[in-house]
């Protein structure tokens, strides 16, 4: 039988306000949260192990496969206290972290990753994996990251896409290695001394290099590509949303692939 928690004074309830609120409480205790029902189904889909779940009690259902032996029925009150958007399906879980590498991602013999260099804002990273996601992309990479990767905005912005495609952080210079070392062409995309990206090869190993949209990417990475691509700008503006230029790179390799499954 579910324990009931009527107070948002619970000591359970502090921890996971914490944990949403502050990435240093998430590093120390290698914890982090997952709310509504889509993202938690995803997030133990691929393994994860779930720690504890706070939800209404209509909310607790059978169909939530794998739920831990420490379930809280919340009152509605404390449930409104610690949802971060309104329609969540009643149910928020803390999940234990995973640490994942360079040396952990999937094998492909034609891998497509999109490689984001200190990207700052959840939400941006969060929809490109989105845009990973429905484009079968092999995995994301975050290097220099200026966020941690289990941030409930990503989380949210992702809809548990953060899940289903495999994300790693490192450095800059850790990842050329790798990429170099797979024999994986580096396209940056960038303004300055490129050419348009659908007169650029994609069909091969391929990785995808975005830098932020205030500065774009430094010289190591520019410096480190086999190819410099740029998004034809017809209007006033020279810059596109990170995760729409990611999209519109991503479904371009799809095409030339022949809409086939990347990963």
């Amino acid at each position: 039988m579910p324990l009931s928690i009527t107070s948002t004074q619970n000591p359970k309830i502090k921890q996971l306000l914490a944990l949403q609120q502050k990435s240093s409480e998430r590093r120390k205790s290698g914890l982090f949260v997952v709310e509504g029902r889509r993202e938690l189904e995803h997030c133990i889909a691929v393994g994860y192990e779930i720690s504890s779940v706070f939800a209404l009690e209509e909310a607790l259902t059978s169909s939530i496969k794998h739920l831990p032996s420490d379930i809280y029925t919340v009152s509605p009150n404390v449930y409104e206290r610690i949802a971060y958007r309104g329609s969540t399906e009643g149910i928020i879980a803390v999940v234990r972290a995973k640490n994942h590498s360079l040396a952990t991602l999937p094998a492909s013999p034609s891998p497509l990753y999109i490689i984001l260099e200190s990207v700052e804002k959840p939400g941006n990273l969060g929809a490109v994996l989105r845009s990973a996601d429905a484009a079968g992309a092999t995995a994301v990479i975050v290097c220099d990251p200026l966020t941690d990767l289990y941030n409930p905005n990503l989380i949210r912005a992702s809809i548990g896409a953060c899940f289903t495609v495999p994300m790693v952080a490192c450095t800059s210079e850790e990842c050329i290695t790798f990429l170099k070392a797979n024999g994986v062409k580096i396209l940056t995309a960038q303004l300055q001394d490129s050419k348009l990206y659908y007169d650029t090869d994609m069909t091969g190993p391929t990785a995808i290099v975005m830098g932020t949209e205030a500065t774009g990417l430094t010289d190591l990475w520019r410096d480190a590509a086999d190819a410099h691509i740029r998004i034809p700008m017809l209007g006033r503006l020279d810059s596109l949303n990170v995760s729409v230029s990611a999209a519109i790179l991503l479904f371009e390799a799809v095409r030339q692939r022949g809409a086939e499954t990347l990963r």
